[in-house]
């Protein structure tokens, strides 16, 4: 079959290379209909990601139809067209039980596609744990639409919007217009907030976002104008309720301490490939609550259910 295959820091291929096979009998194979690139795939291209190896298909995300199933695998038969969740879950350990499958102790983490083993970006894939980390789709929600419930909109769903305790009425500012921060700007939405502010320096994304849930736009750029821009369009000026980073830049983080009010929420949903800096005495006065994290890909099916009603639309 034909693959991404990584071969080093910014060395990528698409060629040939072996069909992949059952090897447990909890795995699947499933034919890869739809696939998407992540920002983590771009990570592992500039060598911020150690542990994947050269020769690795690269890729976390797709829709596909499945193939073969192992004797152990009782919820998903061949034919059924599914979502792969971006975390391989056994749901047997410790982490998983407690609601952290991104930590699943029985694959070392629960990201290991394009990782730790073969991944998605692929003519075909094996699956792990295929009754835990497949998810049948109906035929009403099209591939488009699930290809972002792989990863992309329960990331800025859990680690934005959830971690960040997002609640009717709040105004929440989302830094960063691509699609992990459009997910974030729309279940943000769709979770009752008053205002969402999309925060980017591209014109084009920011008219997008309006399209994902954003009712104010700030174009970002040097200096404090835009932290100043944002301020001006929360309650009396105080700073919003959240800001959600969802960018991976230092700076970008930074900007989102300043711009929360006190007693606010700052959520990180960014990869950093870097250490980041914050002003602990700045922050720590200001009261203000700092969450981040790895996608657990808990949400997937209620965010399914919520593209089935209409409620959300990723597209």
């Amino acid at each position: 079959m034909k693959a991404v295959v990584y071969h080093g820091v910014g060395k990528k291929s698409w060629e040939e290379v072996p069909d992949p096979k059952i090897k447990k009998t909890t795995d699947a194979l499933v034919r890869i209909d739809t696939t998407t690139i992540c920002g983590t795939d771009l990570h592992i291209l500039k060598g911020d990601v150690s542990g994947v190896e050269d020769g690795r298909v690269l890729g976390h995300e797709g829709v596909g139809t499945v193939l073969e199933v192992g004797d152990d695998v009782k919820n998903i038969k061949v034919g059924d067209r599914v979502i792969i969740s971006c975390i391989s879950k056994c749901m047997e350990c410790r982490n998983c039980k407690a609601g952290l499958p991104a930590h699943c102790e029985t694959s070392s983490v629960g990201w290991i596609l394009g990782h730790l083993i073969d991944g998605t970006q692929a003519e075909m894939v094996r699956i792990p744990y295929a009754d835990n980390s497949l998810i049948k789709l109906p035929e009403s929600v099209s591939d488009e639409q699930a290809v972002m419930l792989s990863d992309i909109l329960p990331t800025g769903y859990e680690i934005g919007v959830l971690a960040g305790k997002v609640k009717e009425g709040d105004i929440v500012a989302v830094v960063g217009a691509g699609p992990v921060g459009l997910a974030a700007m729309m279940t943000a939405a769709a979770s009752g907030a008053e205002k969402v502010i999309a925060v980017d320096a591209d014109e084009n994304r920011l008219e997008l976002s309006k399209q994902f849930g954003a009712t104010n736009a700030v174009k970002a750029g040097k200096g404090l104008g835009s932290i100043d821009k944002v301020k001006q369009l929360s309650r009396d000026g105080r700073g919003v309720d959240v800001a959600i980073e969802a960018v991976g830049i230092p700076v970008t983080l930074q900007n989102c301490f300043s711009m929360v009010r006190p007693g606010g929420h700052v959520s990180n949903v960014g990869v950093h490939g870097e250490p980041v800096e914050i002003d602990m005495e700045r922050d720590w006065i200001k009261n203000l609550t700092l969450s981040m994290g790895l996608v657990n890909a808990t949400t997937t099916e209620d965010l399914l259910a919520k593209i089935e009603s209409g409620a959300i639309a990723p597209e």
